[in-house]
């Protein structure tokens, strides 16, 4: 967890967005942590240079976007910073769309009720799918947004595909460079 101050997250509400926060309190996941962080490294990079968390342990929350019929469907892809997620392949594809693409910063901010650049897995729209990469699964603890850029939530990776509409998904990214 590099020089991360970790403590329980449900004792430090002023670190996580309300939609955070509501969620965790009906959620029974016991080892969900938090640190606060300074807002300005909140960025993946910048916020594992300056904690010395490897990129191997913080994973990206991007929201992603596409239409049927109308329609606009909407999916959270979870993924390690050592990968990009598959937007236009594996979750076009799980949203049954004809394109995906990230949803517009104002678009993700608006819907989800989280700042941007903290958007978490943990408190999203009831219908939205969280599709998680299997490498995020595995990682024993894993760093993501908490809703807002103050702070960094930390909790065992295996926790996460017990969140409410998660699935596991196998090759959701692919990893940089390769």
């Amino acid at each position: 967890m590099g020089t991360l101050k970790t403590e329980p997250a449900r004792d430090r509400p002023d670190l996580l967005a309300p939609t955070v926060l509501a969620a965790l309190e009906t959620w029974t996941e016991p080892d969900v942590l938090v640190a606060p962080i300074d807002p300005t490294l909140a960025d993946t990079a910048a916020f594992c240079e300056a904690y010395d968390v490897g990129l191997d342990v913080s994973a990206n929350c991007v929201i992603v976007a596409g239409k049927r019929e109308g329609e606009v469907r909407y999916a959270a892809c979870l993924v390690l910073a050592t990968t990009r997620a598959d937007v236009n392949g594996v979750a076009r594809r799980r949203l049954d769309v004809r394109k995906a693409s990230f949803a517009p910063m104002d678009v993700a901010v608006a819907e989800t009720g989280m700042e941007y650049g903290g958007i978490t897995p943990i408190g999203l729209p009831v219908a939205w799918p969280i599709l998680i990469d299997a490498r995020v699964a595995t990682v024993p603890y894993v760093i993501v947004g908490s809703g807002v850029r103050h702070s960094k939530i930390v909790l065992p990776g295996p926790a996460l595909v017990r969140l409410p509409r998660a699935e596991v998904i196998e090759d959701l990214a692919k990893p940089i460079g390769g």
